[in-house]
Formats: C-alpha cells, sequence, structure tokens
C-alpha cells in the first residue's frame, strides 16, 4: 500500500499544498486559512477513516494537505504505551492527498486504538496525531451487532451548522456497532446545494457549501470534494473515526440512475458519456473510502467478509454491470452481471456461517422507475420474471437447489424504510425459499416512498415508515438506519428498523434454520 509511483522528492514539494477536490471547510472546524499555507507542519484536513476490517487488522484512511508520508500507530492500549508503527504510503497530489494502509498481524476478536500523522518529506516535523479505533473481526460464536444504511447529503440538504451536521451519525455512534455496511449513495455527487432552503412552515434551512458542491460533479477533483464535503461533516467524522465500514456504491457517486453506455441529456454536464464520468467517480471513490481494492473480486466493489462463526456479509454491486434502464422489462436483463452472479450462488453456498448477509445497493421487488424505463431490479409487471428479474430469479433458484438456508437482503436506496418478506406462496414463481427484505435509509438526504412492490417474487410489506410528502426534509423525522445483532449463543438475528434519534420503530427475532 506504499506505493510511491515512482514520484521523485523534488516533484513532491514542487506539487506545494494539495488543494483540489479536497476544500477545507474553517465552519465545521476542520481547519482555518492558516492550514492551507505552505509552511509549517502538514495537517490531517478531514480525519481518519477504518474499513474492511478481518481477523487480523484493518484498513486505515487519512488524508493530509500537502506532500508528506503516512504512518499510523496502533494498540490495544488507549495511552499506546505498547503499540505498534506501520509506515504507509506518501500522501501525494496524484492521489489528491489520500492514502490508506492495511494494519496486520493483529488478534482477533479485539477492540484497537490507532492514531495517524503525516510526516514531512524532509522528517524533520509531523502533524498533529488523529486517533480512531476499531474492533478485529471475531472468529468464535461471539455477539454481533452492525448498522447499515446509505443516502448522504442528497436532495438540496446537506451538512446544517444549526444541527451540528448530519445528526444520525451520532445515534448510529451511540449505539456502539461493531462495523457499518454503507448500502451505497455514499455522496450525491449530482446535487448541487444552495446556502439556504425555506421550508414549506416558512423554516429556513442551511447547509454548508463549498464550491464542488455547487455544481454536478464532472472532474476528477470535483468528485473528489464530494467526499471530502461529507468528511468534513463533525458528526460524520467521528462516526467514521469510531466505526469500521464496509463500503459499496449505487448511483449518486456518478449521476442519478446511471448504467454502463448512458449517454446523457441534462445541460447540467459538459462531459455526457457516462462512462468517462464513471471511471472519474470511481477513482475518488476509491481515494476516498476505506475499501481494500486486493479484496473485491473484481478489483473494484464486489467482495464479502466474516464477521465470527455467525455472519457472512456479501457486498453486491448492483450499478457496475446493469443493462440499460431503457432495456426490455421481459426476456432476459442483467443487474449483477453472470460473473457476479455465480460468485454470489457460490459464496453463499460455501459459507459456513449461521447468517448469510447480502448487502445490495438496489431493492429486490420495490418498482424503481426511470423515466419510462427501470432503475431497478423489479420491471413493475406481474407474471414470470422478466428483464434484470430473470438473473435474480436463477439466484434465488441456485441457492434453494443447493439448500443455502438463513439469507437476509440489506439495502437502502429508496429513502424510507421497511420490513419485507418474500414468499413462493404468493410469487409467480415458486422455485425459491423464503427470505426477509430489509430497507432502511436515507442517511441524510430527502425522504420519499413508499414504492410501489412488483408481485413477481411474492412480497409483503410487513412494515414501512415513509414520508407523507416528496423529498421531505431530514428535519421531518423520516431518516433511518438499520440495526443487526445476533446472539452469540442461540444465533437468533435481530433486525431493528431505527430513526435519527436512534429510536427502534419496529424490530423483529429470526431464528436460524439449519440444512
Amino acid at each position: 500500500m506504499s506505493d510511491e509511483r515512482g514520484i521523485g522528492r523534488r516533484t513532491l514539494l514542487r506539487a506545494g499544498a494539495i488543494g483540489a477536490g479536497a476544500v477545507l471547510l474553517p465552519a465545521t472546524g476542520v481547519a482555518n486559512a492558516a492550514s492551507l499555507v505552505r509552511g509549517g507542519r502538514p495537517v490531517l484536513t478531514h480525519g481518519v477513516q477504518s474499513g474492511d476490517v478481518s481477523t487480523d487488522g484493518a484498513l486505515v484512511w487519512t488524508r493530509a494537505d500537502r506532500p508528506s508520508r503516512m504512518v499510523v500507530e496502533v494498540s490495544e492500549d488507549p495511552s499506546f504505551r505498547r503499540s505498534r508503527r506501520v509506515r504507509g504510503p506518501l500522501l501525494t497530489p496524484e492521489t489528491g492527498g489520500t492514502g490508506k494502509v492495511r494494519v496486520r498481524s493483529l488478534r482477533p476478536g479485539g477492540q484497537f486504538h490507532y492514531r495517524v500523522v503525516a510526516e514531512d518529506l524532509d522528517g524533520r516535523t509531523r502533524s498533529e496525531a488523529v486517533t480512531g479505533t476499531f474492533r478485529t473481526a471475531p472468529v468464535g460464536r461471539e455477539d454481533v451487532r452492525f448498522t447499515w444504511s446509505g443516502d448522504v447529503a442528497g436532495q438540496g440538504w446537506g451538512s446544517n451548522p444549526d444541527l451540528g451536521g448530519m445528526p444520525i451519525f451520532r445515534a448510529m455512534a451511540e449505539r456502539n456497532p461493531d462495523f457499518f455496511v454503507h448500502s451505497g449513495d455514499t455522496v450525491y455527487a449530482d446535487g448541487p446545494l444552495t446556502e439556504t432552503v425555506t421550508l414549506p412552515d416558512g423554516r429556513i434551512w442551511r447547509n454548508t457549501v463549498t464550491p464542488e458542491k455547487l455544481k454536478v460533479a464532472e472532474t476528477l477533483d470535483e468528485y473528489r470534494g464530494q467526499y471530502a464535503y461529507n468528511m468534513a461533516d463533525p458528526l460524520y467524522r467521528a462516526f467514521a473515526a469510531q466505526v469500521p465500514s464496509f463500503v459499496q456504491w449505487d448511483d449518486h457517486e456518478v449521476t442519478n440512475n446511471w448504467y454502463p453506455g448512458e449517454i446523457l441529456d441534462s445541460p447540467a454536464y459538459t462531459e455526457k458519456r457516462v462512462d468517462v464520468l464513471a471511471e472519474r467517480a470511481f477513482r475518488a471513490f476509491h481515494e476516498w473510502q476505506p475499501i481494500d481494492r486486493a479484496r473485491a473480486v473484481d478489483g473494484r466493489v464486489y467482495r464479502s467478509f466474516s464477521w465470527g462463526r455467525h455472519v457472512d456479509v456479501f457486498v453486491v454491486d448492483m450499478r457496475t454491470y446493469k443493462d440499460a434502464n431503457t432495456a426490455p422489462r421481459d426476456g432476459r436483463g442483467h443487474v449483477l452481471g453472470e460473473r457476479q452472479a455465480r460468485w454470489l450462488v457460490d459464496s453463499l453456498a460455501r459459507s459456513t456461517a449461521t447468517w448469510k448477509i447480502v448487502a445490495a445497493d438496489l431493492p429486490v421487488g420495490l418498482t424503481v422507475p426511470d423515466g419510462a424505463g427501470v432503475e431497478g431490479v423489479a420491471n413493475g409487471l406481474p407474471g414470470v420474471p422478466g428483464g434484470r428479474e430473470h438473473e435474480l430469479a436463477g439466484v434465488l433458484r441456485d441457492l434453494a437447489r443447493r439448500r443455502v438456508r438463513n439469507v437476509v437482503w440489506l439495502t437502502a436506496d429508496v429513502h424510507y424504510t421497511a420490513a419485507h418478506h418474500y414468499s413462493p406462496d404468493r410469487a409467480a414463481v415458486g422455485d425459491f425459499d423464503p427470505f426477509w427484505e430489509f430497507v432502511s435509509g436515507p442517511l441524510h438526504a430527502g425522504g420519499f416512498g413508499p414504492n410501489a412492490l412488483d408481485p413477481t417474487f411474492g412480497p409483503e410489506a410487513v412494515f414501512v415508515h415513509a414520508p407523507p410528502a416528496a423529498n421531505s426534509s431530514p428535519l421531518d423525522g423520516f431518516q433511518h438506519f438499520g440495526e443487526v445483532e445476533v446472539n452469540g449463543r442461540s444465533g437468533e438475528l435481530t433486525v431493528s428498523l431505527r430513526d435519527a434519534t436512534g429510536s427502534s420503530l419496529w424490530s423483529t427475532t429470526l431464528q436460524p434454520q439449519r440444512r
């Protein structure tokens, strides 16, 4: 992880302070104007994060304001009296000043403290240390608690200084989860912000704004600025330092409802080719998120991880390999792609965990339109599976044939929270096992919904909490996250759908089935 890309010291010094795509926000307390001056010591501008945790370590992330060397200390002692030093990569303009390094050889199931500094290239000065924590994955039958959700700073609702930032991240931190699954729409690169929004009742919503958030993102630096914006929010940044994440992407990391090969007709974009935008967005996504590309099957997003004997999580990518939203709704469509669909079935079948969690960035049975086309999996038509449903039907059929039990689907995307039960007894097809899908979002974006359920796989909406009007503000009480708890002794899995205060709106406990 310490690839210096052949950049010499003189070149780095000539590059000076790293500013593009990483705007510092004085209003949030991240830095002041003095931090932008080339003199003095390096500054870690956007805190620290950890992610893609394993039994023996984690990936640690940071960003500096100038070319420097990332160094991490890790210890089980919060005082760092007994610590291990890990030399990380150079933080250079090549990555917008960001860097990450995997900390290894830690004991399973431990609580670890880490602190990060940036060392000047001359080795004479270093930044102030920024600290964080993570738990390594256990190997036994331990209790597990994790949260999931998606959708951050969307539909015009950004970091609000009157609220201290984005309050739901404080509520999630207070639940003290082992890890967080970010279900996508990690940023809204297509969602410009204004300084104020007048609410229907006359109240004024205030947004912290930066140049990158005043227009849709098109350049690499503009995409970088979307992540810099979120990490400048004090509550988001505090959560990221406390709780490790497993991150996936959806559409708003690039542009709304995008699919490979799309050509935009929006006047907001000068670059109309989505494939060009997606590559820039993908690079910024990996620069700013604590994702270990080496652990992704395709080197991009989809991957799996284990958390003890009870939980395996399979993070899928329903964006990169999907067909056009305008494709016919019948016939054979793609949302995972053949290779990923095969990987998912084989990996689920090999799993010996009590529970197999599929972290999906699109819901299974909710109809999500895109103009005259279809954005999601469901085609909105009754009867046998068609379009993208056909591929998913194959996945469900193979899981039933191979007797894979205790599969639970988690997602966000539709900006409300719900519990859906799918059963072949209600479906147009009968060759799959019943399963649950839990939806929870948004974290900090406009509230919408509920969407119509497509009957193909026999869904039943057991619980729904959605706003009465579209694009409700975060002040209206329809921001959500979900929580999963697994009892280490019994293996029971409890799902709670929570609001922005952390209060449980609904919960259910599932008993594990044996093969």
